[in-house]
């Protein structure tokens, strides 16, 4: 299956729109393909605890998983400035759980402009299972 990050960067930015940050002020969306085509998106969503905040990347991760969906191809994550976007650890981790070394990960700004990277480009040392044994 190919990937039309055009689409991918299109429906990011379209749930950007979405995104709750009131008080970052700092918009993101992401859009994911899973193994089997579906497209989710997601946006962040902040909270006056800022511990309670959530990432576009997981907020379009878990709508994935909560539909039944366990392993996803790629992803791409747009913000609404000039700087690629980039995914925090929190979001690399979870990210680990649900996509192969191999996974296509899109980093892009408002522009449209995106670089590509493989998922352990960007977590080359992941926590997994394995290493509880």
């Amino acid at each position: 299956m190919k990937i039309d990050e055009q689409k991918l960067f299109d429906t990011a930015m379209a749930a950007m729109k979405n995104a709750y940050a009131p008080y970052s002020h700092y918009s993101v969306g992401a859009t994911i393909v899973t193994t089997g085509g579906a497209i989710y998106s997601g946006v962040n969503i902040e909270n006056a605890s800022y511990g309670l905040t959530n990432c576009a990347e997981r907020t379009a991760i878990f709508k994935a998983v909560s539909e039944g969906h366990r392993k996803i191809k790629a992803i791409i994550i747009v913000n609404g400035t000039s700087e690629m976007s980039k995914p925090c650890g929190a979001c690399r981790q979870v990210m680990s759980e649900f996509m192969d070394a191999d996974g296509q990960v899109f980093l892009a700004n408002k522009d449209n402009d995106y670089k590509e990277f493989t998922f352990d480009q960007i977590l080359p040392l992941a926590f997994s299972e394995k290493d509880m044994d």
